[in-house]
């Protein structure tokens, strides 16, 4: 019975095959017999392989059990997937982005479906004397610490890093030129600068990442002159060196050979003929007392534009030995972006992704302490990006610390992701992460453009008007204070009773009330990134 149930399908369709062999002289057979014949063929080659057993011990039909794995993400986001549910995106997430790019309403009517008794709900306390709405465009900050002669004045909300070669030369076009219209800054991601970047004149970060892109000698080490050249250009706003990023924290960064084109090739300075890989760690610098010397030489060579890095946090200690090497050498960063584990627009290990790595609330929280705690946070600006895509996002990360902040993935709903998670297979279905030409034709870069300019001011439109509602004039005025969350049915908390929020000098004076913060100043060392007494 166990055989028969197997194999009858395909049995059946090489019975009927042969019983149409006598009548193909009927021209609407010919159909059929094709179909049962195509079918047949499928099943005698689902016998004969050797990788799927389900095929093999069901020939024909266990080819549905591929498909439907196949289709499965689709079918969930499009079907069966809830307004609320995360993957890792809710759909009502990517609707409020493809509204605000549209420039369409956003208003939600009947009342919210968020749960307010849920103990994870976090709201913002609204003013009994709420402030007239200030003008979104005024929403900005200066970058550039005491040892900078090229400050920056940067929106305090721009497009995170991601790099030509991830991205098409398309969705670059579109989010520079997005960048231009709106004068906020396009973060180029660690695949150095390319054509596309400076088509249309936006405001660019330079990330330069481990590999030196842009700026590397033919064994892979950083040259100064290659990055003086193009670091002086006027476009180039700032200069970011990144550590480690969210998505893969120690890990570096990988393009698969099969998306690199000669162009990327050419912009990056690597060989077509094998993967792109950054080392996990730079060549440039290997104590904290280097890194910073780094970045001075880095910010000289630029001309003295604002120079920083990015960092996903892993151990405090390391930060803090950082901060340590500021207060010995006298040299500090005009800015840190905290990228948080929950970050991530390409492919990573699945363990990378999950389960390694510090959030960016507790990530941005840390080195606003740190810096607050050594007198250091007034000339060092603090950005965030991770999973940030609405007004509150941005709102919940200034309260944490934070600066400003940058989004990826949310500029990527913008020029139309649909969240297809098949960045990594060169076969995006809507051009913007993939080097498929054809892919990309179907990314017009003028409508896009447009819905980049208009996510960006509709949704600092919606920040200025929450802050309004909290009686606040900008960004900069909103605190922990503000912000407030709810532990149980019958507790709700200020993020400023939930969190650790250290005084200035703390560290300095040592004083410190948090013991975890007390722990890692004793394990931090200007001179390595080694935990002290190893």
């Amino acid at each position: 019975m166990s055989l028969l149930s197997r194999y009858a399908f395909f049995a059946c369709c090489v019975l009927f095959t042969l019983a149409c062999v006598p009548f193909l002289q009927h021209d609407w057979l010919w159909p059929f017999a094709f179909t049962g014949a195509l079918l047949s063929l499928i099943g005698v080659w689902d016998l004969l392989q050797k990788r799927h057993a389900v095929r093999r011990n069901y020939p024909v039909l266990g080819n549905i059990r591929y498909l439907m794995e196949a289709i499965r993400p689709e079918i969930r986001q499009y079907l069966l997937e809830a307004d609320r549910e995360q993957l890792p995106f809710s759909r009502a997430q990517r609707s409020l982005v493809y509204a605000r790019a549209k420039n369409e309403g956003a208003d939600k009517p009947f009342g919210t479906l968020v749960d307010v008794y849920d103990n994870h709900f976090e709201f913002i306390n609204h003013s009994i004397r709420p402030a007239p709405p200030r003008d979104p465009a005024a929403f900005r900050i200066t970058i550039g610490g005491p040892q900078c002669s090229q400050p920056y004045s940067a929106s305090i909300f721009n497009i995170s890093a991601m790099s030509f070669g991830s991205l098409s030369a398309n969705a670059i076009r579109a989010l520079n030129k997005g960048a231009r219209l709106g004068g906020f800054a396009h973060d180029t991601g660690e695949g150095s600068i390319s054509a596309y970047h400076r088509e249309h004149g936006g405001d660019l970060i330079w990330e330069l990442g481990s590999g030196y892109f842009g700026c590397r000698k033919a064994d892979g080490s950083f040259d100064p002159e290659a990055f003086a050249r193009q670091a002086r250009e006027p476009q180039v706003k700032m200069v970011e060196v990144k550590l480690s990023q969210g998505a893969k924290p120690g890990h570096g960064g990988i393009l698969p050979k099969k998306k690199i084109t000669p162009e990327i090739a050419a912009t990056r300075g690597v060989s077509m003929d094998e993967d792109c890989v950054s080392p996990a760690a730079h060549s440039a610098f290997s104590t904290p007392i280097e890194l910073l010397q780094f970045i001075a030489r880095l910010r000289e060579l630029s001309g003295g534009k604002p120079t920083g890095f990015k960092f996903c946090l892993g151990h405090g200690w390391e930060f803090m030995a950082i901060a340590k090497a500021m207060l010995e050498t006298g040299i500090t960063p005009d800015f840190i972006v905290v990228d948080g584990k929950e970050g991530g627009t390409g492919a990573a290990p699945l363990e990378f992704t999950d389960h390694l790595g510090v959030p960016m609330r507790e990530g941005v929280l840390f080195v606003h302490n740190t810096l607050v705690g050594l007198r250091l946070r007034d000339k060092i600006k603090i950005g965030a990006s991770g999973k940030i895509v609405s007004a509150f996002d941005i709102a919940r990360a200034l309260a944490f610390g934070a600066d400003w902040a940058n989004s990826a993935r949310g500029f990527m709903f913008a020029i139309g992701c649909i969240q297809s998670q098949s960045c990594h297979t060169n076969r995006c279905p809507t051009g913007v992460a993939t080097q498929d030409k054809l892919r990309q034709r179907a990314l017009v870069v003028e409508d896009k453009a447009e819905r980049v300019f208009n996510f960006h001011r509709n949704t600092l439109k919606a920040l200025a008007e929450m802050l309004a509602a909290a009686g606040l004039t900008h960004p900069a005025q909103l605190d922990a204070n503000h912000l407030v969350q709810r532990l149980s049915a019958s507790e709700i908390r200020l993020y400023a009773q939930l969190h650790t929020f250290l005084k200035p000098g703390e560290l300095l004076e040592g004083r410190v009330e948090g013991r975890f913060y007390e722990r890692s100043w004793e394990m931090a060392r200007a001179d390595s990134f080694d935990p002290a007494g190893v």
